[in-house]
């Protein structure tokens, strides 16, 4: 992978998985390219390519021996290997090497054929391109990260559901474009949260199990295979290789067109940006000026004793802003995928990947423990829905003093409480002066409890437990180019916008647009 001294960066430093086994590691990556070899053999044997082979299961024997093959970081001790196994090459070695040829798969096929037996030696590698053995070892890698970013996200979601649930009828400020808007509730802001991140797991889980393996040959038409196996066994190779390797079973050599990495790395990025919002909020509902919530273990500073900053959100923050350039570089390259095999545009998008990937990886384990120490301050809550005194429910007063005393004099009582003076006896003189009386009670009407709408129903929609039908967050996802189901419409929805209600009958003929249907 092309780095900055000319030479192949196969990794760099992955802190937000410090301390933990980095499923994108140099290592992780060398594993995947000899499983990608490997793997071909056992293909080779899955469609009867070895039937004629003396020993056929000495050719497996001696190609999953090949993953005992040791690959070591540089400076690991003699005595981390196995003394029957041979010396091992170190990833930076092997970047290294694959300069000469442009990618690692050549320097590795070399030294694979040097340890290998010699009943599976003839069988490394035939038949392939460098392509199919990297873009699968990529795909491996992808779909085992992918796993840990799961996990990571579920976490997250369940601890969210369980905060929303603690703080489903706790009044707070709702802000829009910074300002006191209306009034919402903390448990609501945790399961809109919760939705999002709900929405990109599911996206993800569905990309990650259709990440497919690669295998077309040098140019994509798998002639190689034709030539070894024959028609029929060298179109059954293609799935018994993606079987082997546990991934998608291709429709075709996708060699050009990229989408396997650019729907991973939408889904990637989605799931990034959702617990970017969660962590963008978090960070602003914990200034000490608003202080409504706080991390569970805050972050210490270097020269301010009494700081708690806010270290998950700003690692989380961190990696939302540089995930979406990521994925515009892997929609560049794909874009730039000239001919059979990119001139570079392939090579891009390697690092670019696995950054991507590692970014998601930190940003998932952070969440997750952003979510379970999550802590709210009540009190912090009331001041601050407070602060206005009493102006969060002015859209209600529009709209349920409109009609009684006039816009205008509406605007007044607004624009009055806003200057200091009380909310409360404002609308009580404007009721007496207009001789009426509020179709509510006057404290009901100016409760900010008393207008959160259907905030309750919401959360418990979302934990799958409102009485609105809101569903468990499952969202299913469709085929674009699937054809479209007849519509199902069941009992009134309140949150239907009339766009699923049913097609309008036929219009006779004859039919006047402009006539009155009172009249006619």
């Amino acid at each position: 992978m092309p780095g900055s001294g000319g030479g192949f960066d196969l990794g760099l430093l992955s802190p937000v998985t410090a301390g933990h086994e980095d499923p994108v590691s140099d290592v992780a990556v060398l594993e995947a390219l000899v499983a990608a070899e490997i793997h071909l053999v056992e293909a080779f044997a899955a469609v009867g390519g070895l039937d004629q082979v003396p020993d056929r299961q000495r050719v497996l024997d001696e190609a999953r021996e090949l993953a005992s093959h040791s690959f070591v970081e540089r400076g690991a001790p003699a005595t981390s290997r196995d003394a029957e196994t041979p010396a091992g090459i170190e990833p930076r070695d092997l970047a290294l090497a694959a300069v000469a040829g442009g990618n690692p798969v050549i320097p590795l096929v070399k030294e694979l054929k040097r340890v290998a037996g010699p009943a599976v030696k003839p069988w490394v590698h035939r038949g392939a391109t460098s392509q199919d053995i990297l873009d699968t070892a990529l795909m491996i890698v992808a779909k085992d990260a992918a796993g840990h970013v799961l996990a990571g996200l579920d976490l997250a979601i369940d601890a969210l559901d369980r905060f929303a649930r603690e703080h489903r009828g706790e009044v707070a400020a709702a802000r829009t474009l910074t300002q006191h808007a209306v009034p919402t509730t903390t448990g609501l802001r945790a399961a809109t949260w919760a939705r999002a991140i709900r929405r990109a797991r599911l996206r993800l889980t569905a990309t990650r199990d259709a990440l497919p393996a690669q295998l077309g040959g040098a140019g994509g038409t798998l002639a190689s295979f034709v030539q070894l196996l024959g028609p029929d066994r060298a179109a059954r190779l293609p799935v018994a290789y993606a079987d082997a390797a546990g991934l998608a079973a291709p429709d075709a050599p996708w060699h050009t067109m990229r989408w396997p990495v650019t729907e991973l790395g939408d889904a990637l990025v989605q799931a990034i940006d959702a617990l970017g919002v969660l962590a963008a909020d978090v960070a602003t509902l914990s200034r000490t000026e608003i202080g409504e919530l706080a991390e569970g273990t805050g972050g210490g500073s270097s020269a301010m004793p009494q700081k708690q900053n806010p270290a998950r959100s700003v690692m989380i923050r961190s990696a939302a802003l540089r995930a979406p350039h990521l994925g515009a570089t892997l929609h560049t390259a794909a874009a730039l995928a000239v001919d059979e095999r990119p001139d570079g545009a392939w090579h891009a998008e390697w690092p670019t990947l696995r950054e991507l990937l590692r970014l998601a990886l930190g940003a998932s384990a952070h969440a997750a423990a952003l979510a379970e120490g999550l802590r709210g301050d009540a009190v912090a809550v009331a001041r601050n829905l407070e602060a206005t005194r009493g102006l969060l429910i002015a859209e209600r007063l529009s709209i349920v003093l409109g009609p009684i005393i006039g816009a205008d004099a509406v605007s007044e009582i607004v624009r009055a409480a806003s200057l200091g003076s009380d909310l409360a006896l404002l609308v009580h003189n404007a009721l007496d002066a207009a001789n009426t009386a509020v179709p509510h009670s006057l404290d009901d009407l100016l409760d900010p409890a008393a207008y959160t709408g259907l905030a309750h129903y919401l959360v418990d929609g979302e934990l799958g437990e409102g009485p609105f039908g809101l569903g468990t967050g499952a969202i299913e996802i469709v085929d674009p180019t699937a054809p479209a189901a007849e519509p199902e419409h069941g009992p009134y929805d309140p949150f239907d916008d009339g766009s699923q209600l049913p097609a309008a009958p036929p219009r006779p003929r004859g039919f006047d647009p402009f006539a009155d249907p009172f009249t006619s």
